[in-house]
């Protein structure tokens, strides 16, 4: 069973970086796709990017923006997610989830984390 956990959220200024982890608890971590998602108050949940276990294969969203980078430890099972010169429309919970494929379509993927706030301030 897969058990997604985030952590690494936080109040930070304009212009800061952030690294955002999600560990799996689970069994499946290397055989699955994993993905990051951010949800602002309001806002439908939004694709920031996702990787495959081989780690050679990234997939980002546009609003990565090229300003987030994602990787995986497959050994210690940990996804990161990080970010840099953070904006306040960066403000989000930060979800991370597991597939079976790369998808933008949140729908499509199976297990969540719980999510884990950012807060961008100015």
């Amino acid at each position: 069973q897969v058990q997604l956990v985030e952590s690494g959220g936080g109040t930070v200024q304009v212009g800061d970086s952030l690294r955002l982890s999600c560990v799996d608890a689970g069994r499946t971590f290397s055989m699955r796709a994993m993905g990051w998602f951010r949800q602002a108050p309001g806002k439908e949940r939004e694709f920031l990017g996702a990787i495959r276990w081989t780690r050679t294969g990234v997939t980002y969203g546009n609003s990565a923006e090229g300003r987030f980078t994602i990787s995986r430890d497959n050994a210690n099972q940990t996804l990161y997610l990080e970010m840099t010169r953070l904006k306040p429309e960066d403000t989000a919970v930060y979800f991370c989830a597991a597939g079976n494929a790369i998808m933008s379509d949140p729908a499509k993927y199976e297990y969540w984390g719980q999510g884990t706030r950012v807060t961008v301030s100015s």
